[in-house]
Formats: structure tokens, C-alpha cells, sequence
């Protein structure tokens, strides 16, 4: 990929089945979203803008 991100995953993910979860990766204007069991660089992910991210935290957090 063009772009050098910094994937992380939650603090709740460090079970047993720790390696499998969601990661992120946040740019200057967008949030990027993979499955950790994907190689960050050739599989599949998607971003939405830093706006919407911020958005569906503030739902998720209801």
C-alpha cells in the first residue's frame, strides 16, 4: 500500500483468541479497518472518514 499505517486492536482482544479481531489504523483524515488474520499490506480493508468513525464510536458507546 501507498501509505505506512500503525494497525492496532483493542485492549479487550488480548484473550485466547487475541489474533483474531478487528484492527485500526488512523491517518490524517481517515480510520482503516481490517481482520487481524489478514496480512496488513495485501488483504482486504476499508476506511471511512475520521468524521464517521468518531460518529459510530459515539453509537457503539450507548
Amino acid at each position: 500500500m501507498s501509505q505506512d499505517l500503525v494497525w492496532f486492536k483493542s485492549s479487550y482482544s488480548d484473550g485466547p483468541e487475541g489474533d483474531s479481531c478487528v484492527v485500526v489504523a488512523v491517518a490524517p483524515t481517515s480510520i482503516h479497518i481490517r481482520d487481524s488474520k489478514n496480512d496488513p499490506e495485501t488483504g482486504p480493508r476499508f476506511q471511512v472518514a475520521s468524521a464517521a468513525w468518531a460518529e459510530f464510536l459515539a453509537h457503539a458507546a450507548r
